[in-house]
């Protein structure tokens, strides 16, 4: 479970960081403005984001080009923000420590 949790606090910590860089740069534009899951991963790593979508719509059967296009290709227009905090929240709070009872 500790695993889980460090992914999760993770998570969160890119999510914060990425919100703050879309905070800068909606401060620098002048309009709100959130930077796209899809986005943030061109620029992380271009290569792996353009073998992604081959490898997924070959090499699962049946659903892999279904599970590309509709799916995962709406979830990197998402803002990274959002994509990145809300597992990380729910990992922590799943993986949370829980008291432990008088007879557990």
């Amino acid at each position: 479970m500790i695993i889980v949790r460090i992914i999760g606090w993770i998570m969160l910590i890119a999510s914060v960081a990425v919100c703050a860089s879309d905070i800068l740069a909606s401060i620098d534009a002048g309009s709100l403005s959130f930077m796209a899951t899809g986005e943030l991963w061109f620029g992380l790593h271009q290569t792996s984001l353009q073998i992604v979508e081959p490898a997924i719509a070959r090499h699962i059967p049946v659903i892999g080009p279904w599970l590309w296009h509709p799916v995962i290709a709406t979830i990197l227009t998402w803002p990274a923000t959002a994509v990145l905090g809300a597992p990380g929240i729910l990992l922590v709070y799943l993986a949370r420590r829980r008291p432990r009872g008088m007879f557990s």
